[in-house]
């Protein structure tokens, strides 16, 4: 008996043997039938095997190429560049055989973004029509299905396809545009790989080795890095968990008598696998194409980062240079698409602005290109549907730049320089495309300059050959400009080749002091505190500190913010009788100061410019609400005309003392929150306001809005006694 069940193992162990040598060669899940490959340029082929396996690669009508299969079971091979044609068959021998058949050789591009980017055919201008025309089989689409992964993956499933009436409705349209135009122009196939998912960031669809490019987004490395299990700060970390695990294990186990919960895996180590999480989309959507031919990148995407700002432009860097240095073909085209104007909300008008720039700033990246669509959007659809012009500018980036159409116009007019002429400011542009003009036919739109008038006001603009002559009645010394600084800006100004120009500002704006332009009485006070609030955090490090310096009494206390949005400089100003005789409890009531009040103060005076905002002298209505902890809406101190259910200026204090913190000046005959400096701990996300707010409070509470503003500064004086 012992000696049948010896030879039956036996048995299994061979026909397991056999099994394993018999593997089957495999290659990626996207090589498939109709797939294209890029011409002229070494084509890579790879796939697995058993390890040892020899492989042999073929390309009907092209060349042959053979490797053996690493210990891990992988092979690549690089077949001969080839020019565009086809349909060849892909053979592949080894145990077995592979065949794929109906590739084309052709022009390939990686499309990439959110939503706009896998927004469909079907979705756009005219589907009908447009699908019934599709008759364009060498145009091939292959759409990578949506996945995270805390690590890059190998493989993924995905099917190309062949354009046609019935396939084109679910490709991704800008890019389908795009491929339509290069087609009828070069007359070669073209191939779209369409990896994008709509409401994604920026930072998933970006390697390590991108964010390790860049010094600005260290943070973002440092997280990313302590998930990696090569990564020796990972190592420590999980050698300390494992310690003190066995560490408890051993306790417990002696006595049976849990006296301490058993460790938690730390979370810090935990995969990043959220699809908002750094590097996640890239892991399992890009990691296994990378090394597949290709021409470039076409790149639609920003929407679910366009409240950072300039910070966007580090974080472009790190995705472009990411993908680059992965791919190993050197710095291959990426063009992208400005987004579009669009209502984010109550957001505040200049927070595109500031995007757009952030945008146009990427272009100092190497073999970059940028469209501009602010001309065919729409302001209440963040999905603009016209994707055919969005996929012709698109094109003409690739043919201008990398199909030798050196005499075809792809941008529209870019600010060249800015001349201060008299009254007026000379703005010259490259890329005119013979001459610059009004899209509409009417003067041209959203322009507006600044000078002694210390705010931006609508310029008057007349076409001059290449350039833009400004003017504005009553402005004598006009010093800066700036062009499509709101949201909802869709500007007129177009090159001759009818292609828009982008949102820009250029030259100095005068640095102003407004508490000494716009507040008399201020030149009786001294500096106690000088804040620049884009620079808050747990500990409140002011710019200016002179509490230690001034000697003596004083009897009021006044306070300064200015914040800039970008859409003009807003400032309050409201000084009363002191409130205490500390200087220590008068600045940001963090912890260390010690400082609480929900208290009145006596004769307010209020200046400001921010629209309905009360201003007046020796006020009655004044109160204040300075504390560290956090607070409700309940108005337990019975303040005038404040509300017990809704954040405004009788607010009671809460625990914990450490909270999220108020810092807050009231007029409440006038039921208005004069200024506010709000949960400084969150730093960027800190709340500051001038005026009611017209978000769920009234006060700023949780607005989460310091990033949005360009500049926010607030400054603390006293007048002292005499």
């Amino acid at each position: 008996m012992k000696q049948i069940r010896l030879t039956f193992l036996l048995v299994l162990v061979s026909l397991f043997a056999c099994l394993t040598a018999q593997a089957e060669v495999r290659l990626p899940g996207f090589f498939n039938d109709h797939m294209v490959l890029q011409r002229e340029r070494p084509i890579p082929i790879w796939g697995w095997a058993n390890p040892g396996e020899r492989i042999s690669v073929a390309l009907s009508g092209g060349s042959t190429a053979t490797a053996t299969a690493a210990d891990d079971g992988r092979w690549k091979v690089a077949l001969d560049a080839m020019p565009a044609g086809g349909p060849h068959t892909l053979t592949v021998t080894g145990a077995n055989k592979v065949e794929i058949k109906d590739v084309l050789i052709g022009e390939v591009w990686l499309c990439s973004g959110q939503s706009n980017m896998e927004w469909t055919v079907r979705s756009s201008l005219n589907p009908e029509e447009e699908a019934a025309a599709a008759k364009h089989p060498l145009i091939r689409h292959v759409k990578v299905a949506r996945k995270t992964s805390g690590l890059p993956l190998e493989d993924l499933s995905a099917q190309w396809q062949v354009c046609s009436p019935e396939t084109v409705p679910s490709f991704t349209a800008a890019g389908y545009f795009m491929a339509r135009k290069l087609h009828q122009e070069l007359g070669v196939p073209i191939g779209l790989i369409n990896s994008s998912w709509g409401g994604t960031r920026i930072e998933p669809w970006t390697p390590i080795e991108g964010f390790q490019q860049v010094p600005a987004l260290k943070d973002i490395l440092n997280q990313v890095s302590l998930t990696r299990p090569e990564n020796p700060a990972y190592q420590k970390r999980l050698k300390k968990f494992v310690a003190d695990t066995e560490t408890w294990v051993a306790e417990t186990k002696e006595t049976l008598v849990a006296k301490r919960p058993a460790p938690a895996f730390p979370a810090e180590l935990n995969p990043l696998t959220r699809h908002t999480d750094p590097t996640s989309l890239f892991n399992a959507m890009v990691a296994p194409i990378v090394g597949y031919g290709m021409r470039g990148a076409i790149w639609y995407q920003g929407e679910s980062n366009h409240s950072e700002g300039m910070l966007y432009h580090e974080k472009k860097k790190a995705l472009v240079r990411g993908w680059r240095k992965i791919w190993g073909i050197g710095d291959f085209p990426f063009y992208y698409v400005q987004i579009a104007p669009y209502q984010y909300g109550s957001e505040d008008p200049a927070i595109l602005a500031r995007f757009w720039e952030a945008q146009a700033a990427s272009l100092e990246i190497a073999n970059t290109g940028m469209i501009v669509i602010s001309d065919i959007g729409n302001i209440r659809d963040i999905h603009p549907k016209n994707k055919q012009e969005v996929g012709r500018r698109l094109a003409l980036l690739a043919l201008k730049n990398d199909y030798g159409q050196k005499g075809l116009v792809a941008s529209g007019p870019v600010f060249e320089s800015l001349k201060i002429e008299g009254d007026k400011l000379r703005v010259t542009f490259k890329h005119t495309a013979g001459g610059l003009k009004s899209r509409d036919g009417k003067p041209l739109t959203h322009f507006e300059l600044i000078g002694e008038q210390a705010a931006f006001v609508k310029a008057d603009a007349r076409i001059d050959g290449d350039a833009i002559v400004l003017s504005a009645k009553g402005v004598k010394q006009p010093a800066a400009m700036r062009f499509a600084w709101h949201k909802l800006a869709e500007p007129n100004l177009a090159n001759g080749a009818g292609l828009p120009a982008s949102a820009f500002r250029a030259g100095e704006i005068p640095d102003y002091d407004f508490l000494q332009l716009k507040v008399e009485e201020s030149k009786d006070y001294q500096l106690v505190y000088d804040l620049d609030l884009k620079k808050l955090g747990r500990d409140i490090r002011y710019t200016a500190d002179h509490s230690k310096k001034l000697k003596g009494a004083f009897d009021r206390v006044a306070y300064f913010i200015e914040l800039n949005d970008g859409s003009g400089l807003r400032y309050a100003y409201a000084s009363m009788d002191a409130f205490t005789d500390d200087l220590s409890k008068i600045g940001v009531p963090a912890v260390a100061a010690k400082a609480h009040f929900q208290t009145g103060v006596k004769n307010l005076t209020v200046v400001s410019n921010a629209k309905g905002v009360a201003n007046g002298e020796n006020l009655p209505g004044g109160n204040i609400e300075f504390w560290p902890s956090n607070y409700g809406p309940e108005n337990s101190a019975k303040v005038k005309n404040a509300s017990a259910s809704l954040w405004d200026f009788g607010d009671e204090p809460s625990d914990p003392v450490d909270g999220y913190g108020c810092m807050q000046v009231h007029n409440h005959d006038a039921r208005q929150t004069v200024l506010a400096v709000n949960q400084w701990k969150a730093g960027a996300n800190a709340d500051l306001g001038i005026g009611n707010s017209s978000g769920r409070t009234r006060d700023w509470t949780f607005a989460g809005n310091a990033h949005t503003h360009e500049s926010a500064r607030l400054r603390v004086l006293v007048r002292m006694k005499k």
